[in-house]
Parts: structure tokens; sequence; C-alpha cells
């Protein structure tokens, strides 16, 4: 008998169904996480989390080491980052699950590394941990008991690129960069993650919360589609580029161009956070 692989989303009642049938092929990674306190996701994580899930750190686990020149949250070293997601149990033949309780971002980046590794079985718990208690499902505080996998990088699923290119873009407008920071820090306005406010210029912008309903969910596939294609104008997805202020919410526009049907889009995974480290790089405003 097949078994439904999920590459995008999975519902609570999914996820609820496939943990209650015991499943030993499936991988489930709480990624919550909070820009101003690096300890709170873990902290929340301790209290309770959904029953069997293992917890991974954007900054210790999901980023690599900053250099003060590579952004905030730079890209991890593929192949420690596969090695620390198989010391959690994650095999290659694994259905991973991704979930936080912050509109998805934390576990998008998840979910988008993953498929940089060459993974496609990943999936991210729509409407995240507000879903899932919401639907009234058991949480736990106990700690599931690490067991190595097998898994290793491959070939990958997802495509990044780097600042030279987008420098490049400047002037060969090959590329429509799509920036999912909020309209005010896109502006330059109430900037306090990073040093200098504004955006790369020839930027647009496409706030990540715009991918969800109110209720946290994403919406559906054709508005999406019909949401990104207006801001495309009929460009492909291959020649979109997509940034935000440190590689992270920049993947939920990811995800949701996956949702949409939209494939290939690139991820500038050092941002505005690499970009205006360097005050030789052009700034807009407004």
């Amino acid at each position: 008998m097949s078994i439904h692989r999920y590459t995008t989303l999975i519902s609570a009642a999914n996820l609820a169904a496939l943990i209650a049938s015991g499943s030993e092929t499936m991988t489930l990674f709480d990624c919550r996480f909070d820009l101003t306190d690096e300890n709170a996701g873990k902290l929340a994580y301790q209290a309770h989390h959904l029953p069997g899930a293992h917890y991974v750190h954007l900054a210790n686990v999901l980023s690599g080491p900053c250099t003060g020149q590579n952004g905030r949250h730079p890209l991890p070293e593929r192949a420690t980052l596969a090695q620390q997601l198989a010391a959690c149990g994650l095999h290659h033949n694994h259905q991973v699950i991704a979930y936080d309780a912050q509109g998805g971002i934390f576990a998008a980046r998840l979910w988008w590394l993953l498929r940089w590794l060459g993974h496609e079985a990943v999936a991210v718990l729509d409407g995240g941990l507000q879903a899932w208690q919401k639907a009234n499902l058991p949480l736990s505080s106990t700690r599931p008991i690490a067991r190595s996998g097998d898994f290793e990088p491959t070939a990958p699923l997802a495509v990044t690129t780097d600042v030279t290119t987008v420098m490049r873009n400047l002037s060969t407008h090959k590329y429509t960069l799509i920036d999912a920071r909020s309209a005010d820090r896109y502006r330059g306005q109430n900037e306090t993650l990073d040093a200098v406010g504004g955006h790369i210029p020839g930027a647009i912008n496409r706030f990540y919360r715009d991918n969800l309903t109110a209720d946290g969910h994403f919406k559906p596939a054709h508005v999406l589609r019909d949401e990104f294609n207006s801001l495309l104008d009929e460009k492909p997805a291959q020649r979109v580029i997509l940034q935000c202020g440190s590689g992270v919410s920049a993947c939920l526009n990811a995800l949701a161009m996956e949702i949409a049907g939209l494939h290939g889009a690139a991820l500038y995974a050092g941002s505005w956070s690499e970009w205006c480290a360097d005050p030789k790089r052009p700034v807009a405003t407004g």
C-alpha cells in the first residue's frame, strides 16, 4: 500500500492520525523561536510540545556561524545540518513535519533547508501549534529518545543565490526580488533588527503574513497563485529571488509559491542583513 507523502502542508487532523498510527517513518520537529529572545522557543518546547517532537534551534542548528558580513542567519554547512538532523533520528525515507507558533516562518525555514539537502518529503503544520491546540489535540513535556538516523544530503531541490547576483541584478533586472518583511521595515521605518533601514533597490514587498488567512492557515493554492502572478507580471518563478531580513521569513514566501505551483524561485539567504552590512551597497527607502 502506498503511503501519502506530504511535501508542502499537513493539517492538524492528518498529523494527529499519522502520530496515532505509530508510524516509524516520520520525524517531527518543533521550530519555535523568538528573534528577540533566543531561549524562548526552547523553553516553550520544554514546557509542552507535540508528542514525539524534537526541538531545533534557529541560531544553533538552522543557521551557520555569523561573520558580521554574511547576515544574521547564514546558511549552515550542508553536511553539518544533515548530521544534526540525523542525530534526531532522521532517516532518508522519513516524512518530516515541522511546526512553530510564529506564523510558520521558522518551520518554513526547516522546510526549505531540507529541500536544500535534497529531501522532498517535508511539510509544515498548517496553522502551527495554534491549530493543534484549537483541535484539542494532546501535548507532551517528554523529550523523545534520540536514535541516530542515516540521513545524508543529496542533490538540492531548492535554489540559492548570492549577493553578487543580487548586485548584478541592479543593472540587468533579470530577476524580480521579493522582500518578505513587513511594509514598515521595507520602507525603512521601525527597523529594530538591523543597523540600517530600507530595502534593496528594485525589490517589491510581499509580507510573509499575506500568505495566511486571519486564523493563521495558508490561503488556498489558487489564491496564492493569483496573488504572486500579479506581482510577477508574467515573469516565471525561476526568475524570482526571495529575501527578507535574514533569509528566514522569505522561506514562507518560498513555501507559498510551492503551494501555488510556482516552482524554482531562489533564496538570497544573506538577505537585507548581509546587504546592508556593506555601506557601499545602495539602499532604497519609502
